[in-house]
């Protein structure tokens, strides 16, 4: 699956649990070692993603912020469900050292 249709797919399934994503031009002080991420602003979820990131850095980034959520209720596509399961991990390691 191309990394546009997925990103697109992921943008959906984050739409689906409330997670509002937004392409911002992040400084390189601000994001270390990614491009972008979760956030919670004034009790909103939020993905804000590096818009200069490519478009398979903004599949990790979304994925990664997705892999936080139970996505178990959404009807996704396996190949998306399967991207999801790969940044579970990385997503759980920063849920606990937050």
């Amino acid at each position: 699956m191309k990394p546009e249709v997925l990103l697109e797919l992921l943008e959906n399934a984050a739409d689906q649990l409330g997670i509002r994503v937004s392409y911002e031009s992040l400084q390189s002080s601000v994001v270390t070692g990614g491009h972008g991420g979760l956030c919670k602003v004034k009790g909103e979820f939020r993905c804000i993603v590096d818009k200069r990131a490519t478009a398979e850095e903004r599949v990790v980034t979304l994925a990664t912020a997705i892999a936080r959520f139970d996505t178990s209720e959404l009807e996704l596509a396996d190949k998306v469900r399967e991207v999801i399961r790969t940044y579970e991990s990385s997503a759980k390691h920063r849920k606990t050292a937050a």
